[in-house]
């Protein structure tokens, strides 16, 4: 399993840099893909960890296509798309919500030491 894990870890970490740069690479489409829905899932698994495997991998997936619908419907929205600012805000949003959990956590955890 951690050999999966690497792999992953490092086609996500090729396809965000591919894409930002424009490059003409045939991996591109593919690892930026991977990238798009990777990152959202892995935050949102580690926001789910009261729930089963199964059933975090699942909504952690399904979370990742939302969050990406979402940029993109927002991206619409506004006119102002942007492959480049697509992958930017799925990394910022993604970072948002793996930086929310320690945060959560550290929060409740003080108030139930009161």
């Amino acid at each position: 399993m951690p050999l999966f894990a690497g792999a992953g870890t490092a086609i996500a970490a090729v396809g965000a840099p591919l894409a930002l740069i424009d490059s003409t690479s045939p991996l591109r489409g593919p690892c930026a893909l991977f990238f798009l829905l990777a990152a959202p899932a892995v935050a949102l698994a580690v926001a789910l960890r009261g729930l089963d495997p199964f059933g975090r991998t699942l909504c952690a997936l399904a979370g990742s296509v939302v969050v990406n619908m979402l940029v993109a419907q927002g991206m619409l929205a506004v006119h102002r798309w942007s492959v480049r600012g697509g992958v930017v805000t799925v990394t910022v949003l993604s970072l948002l919500l793996l930086l929310a959990v320690p945060l959560r956590e550290q929060i409740s955890g003080k108030r139930t030491q009161h």
